[in-house]
């Protein structure tokens, strides 16, 4: 075993293995015997191809290249395309029109089904009856104003324009039919709430012509979120909602009195359910009229498991997955997709069968030797006021060991959201460090999703504060089991979790190094420069604007620059209509000012992340060599030294 300085390891993870196994996979269908899914593909400049496995284990690629399946509305996207007896409904992202592709022609030719102009399309639902497709629309045709929300009804010959069905709300999703095609429910909010905020499920029936009439509310709003109504086979409505602090599982009973209308299915003191960010989300769905399949997290895992829908007994099953989402099975067809993911393997397409459990399709292949791999460790620790949780990862690999006495170097992660969680899954961006000699702890801090909705709310009105305490006390609990090297503490953290980062870097002086990916560092540029579906989600994580601007600029790490005395390397997509390039450009130049040593990385054809291979490469790089060069080791596998501004040569 070769003993080397932490930091400088040579990695069987290199960038050009991460960005080939970085294809991100979502909206897993079932039709008949054929499995679909999106394949998202750094080395086709992140495209999202539509991908098919025929009933005999044949995959294809159902969209030829460059053609891309993906939805912008609200940004984010989801809901991208549905599929029924072989013809495929999809949102092209260059136009974002509605297509229809019959997959059994060959080639196949998408046919426009809703005209050009500026709308988005999303969360698409087939009404078999009526031949028609129901979803929600983004008017983007005002430009002085917000863009305008609605569900439309779409004709499936083309002929003639989407007809509006509900409109005067400011957000909806998830519109579905009830099987005989007679009811529709959906869900909708309102600024200043997020969806997981708050949340209504409404229900109306259709009439003769398909309007919705009769229309009522089910459940959610005033401070309950409500994630996924769905249809059981023989039409009852189920929903899941966090009514009991946990989001769990419930039925709806219209027969019964108001307040017994939503009864439990199988209560839980766990989280059902994730923060709808993107459409299109499902954690449950039925195998048949009489079982359903589900998943739920608990202490940061997930776990896939039945409920009879009879007795509400709730059966885990064994999987040796710790990260399960998007349960799809079809029509009640007896099977599921879904994606998941293990401490040892990533994210993968699997098919779940009773009798013959879990198998995969697709995706996951990537794996490290175990000698190299670093496994997650749940801690949770004290934080200001409360308690924090996280995973923390010791460095590991087979021919490298540290220095005796040296302590490595820890990466302090951020999620973003910041209303999002991590999970003990593969995570190659991870190991990419484990295994060069760096510790990592990925941080849930107070906000975070999985642990219940009063966590979820203690990050609000304390954005800023309550997870800098987290992540900053996350690092000195790991210094004092003596698993890091206290001067050399980084933190790094995209989007949400990038201003985590220049908050903990200018209000407090734990970490010595940051990294921020399309970070905030002003937080009223972003609350003024925002597009629609976050416009107002910080009136709850901060206050009201303009009326609380004092707490703004005290929170914005622009404006205590003066405060902000280690180095900071900066990662920016040109195109980010999210967090737009003016935040990062503030804080370098604000920086370059001070004197602090500071780079500045920019990407021309990125926008909210990075999704092509070339990108991620470099930024991981760049990344490794900014760390190098502040901790004074040699990184192996660096092409070109990062350029530090103001960095004093050793």
């Amino acid at each position: 075993m070769i003993t080397a300085p932490y930091g400088s390891w040579s990695s069987p993870v290199s960038g050009d293995l991460l960005t080939a196994a970085a294809v991100r996979l979502s909206e897993p269908r079932i039709d008949g015997d054929a499995i679909y899914w999106l394949e998202s593909r750094p080395r086709e400049k992140g495209r999202n191809a539509l991908v098919r496995r025929d009933a005999g284990g044949s995959i294809r690629d159902i969209l030829p290249a460059p053609l891309n399946c993906r939805s912008r509305v609200h940004e984010y996207g989801g809901g991208s395309y549905c599929v029924a007896a072989d013809i495929v409904y999809f949102v092209l992202f260059d136009d974002q029109r509605i297509y229809k592709l019959d997959t059994r022609r060959q080639p196949p030719l998408p046919q426009p089904l809703t005209p050009a102009g500026p709308h988005r399309y999303a969360d698409l639902c087939l009404d078999r009856r009526r031949q028609r497709l129901i979803c929600v629309r983004e008017d983007h045709s005002r430009p002085d104003s917000e863009p305008l929300n609605t569900l439309v009804a779409v004709p499936l010959d083309g002929a003639g324009a989407p007809q509006i069905l509900v409109q005067g709300r400011d957000f909806f999703a998830g519109p579905r039919l009830s099987p005989d095609g007679g009811q529709l429910s959906w869900l909708c909010w309102d600024h200043p709430d997020m969806p997981w905020d708050s949340a209504e499920c409404r229900l109306a029936s259709l009439d003769a012509a398909g309007l919705p009439v009769d229309e009522r509310h089910i459940a959610g709003g005033a401070g309950e979120s409500v994630f996924q109504p769905q249809w059981s086979p023989q039409g009852q409505l189920y929903l899941v909602s966090d009514r009991s602090n946990w989001w769990n599982i419930y039925r709806y009973h219209p027969a019964a009195e108001k307040a017994q209308q939503l009864q439990p299915l199988a209560p839980l003191a766990a989280e059902f359910a994730t923060p709808q960010w993107t459409f299109g989300m499902s954690t449950y769905g039925f195998l048949h009229a009489g079982e359903i399949l589900c998943c739920y997290t608990r202490n940061g895992s997930w776990q896939l498991a039945t409920v009879d829908l009879q007795s509400g007994r709730l059966t885990d099953l064994k999987t040796g997955l710790s990260s399960i989402s998007a349960i799809n099975c079809g029509d009640g067809c007896g099977q599921a997709v879904l994606l998941g993911a293990a401490k040892t393997m990533g994210e993968a397409v699997w098919r779940w069968r009773p009798g013959h459990g879990i198998d995969r399709i697709a995706g996951g292949a990537m794996q490290l030797d175990t000698a190299d791999t670093a496994l997650p460790e749940a801690v949770c620790f004290n934080a200001g006021s409360g308690r924090a949780h996280g995973f923390y990862y010791a460095p590991k690999n087979a021919r490298y060991r540290g220095p005796r006495g040296d302590k490595p170097p820890l990466l302090v992660l951020c999620h973003g959201g910041p209303t999002g969680a991590t999970e003990p899954v593969l995570n190659l961006k991870i190991q990419y460090w484990t295994s060069r000699g760096f510790a990592v702890l990925d941080v849930n801090y107070r906000g975070s999703t999985g642990f219940g909705r009063d966590y979820r709310r203690q990050l609000c009105g304390r954005w800023g504060i309550a997870d800098v305490e987290d992540v900053c006390a996350g690092a000195e609990y790991l210094v004092q089991r003596g698993l890091a090297d206290p001067a050399k503490l980084a933190i790094k953290g995209s989007s949400a979790g990038g201003y985590t980062v220049l908050a903990a870097l200018a209000f407090a002086d734990t970490f010595a190094a940051g990294a921020s990916l399309y970070g905030i560092g002003d937080l009223e540029t972003l609350v003024r420069d925002t597009h629609k579906f976050e416009a107002r989600y910080l009136d709850k994580l901060v206050g009201p604007y303009p009326a609380a601007k004092a707490v703004y600029r005290a929170r914005s790490p622009l404006h205590h620059a003066d405060q902000l005395n280690c180095p900071v390397i900066f990662f920016q997509g040109l195109e980010d209509k999210v967090v737009p390039p003016n935040q990062a450009e503030a804080m370098v130049a604000a920086l370059r000012q001070k004197g602090v040593p500071v780079s500045y990385v920019t990407f021309a054809d990125e926008g909210h992340g990075l999704r092509q291979a070339a990108s991620v490469k470099s930024a991981l790089q760049s990344e490794l060599s900014f760390y190098a060069q502040l901790f004074g080791f040699e990184a192996a596998g660096i092409d070109k030294p990062v350029p530090i501004h103001g960095l004093v040569a050793r």
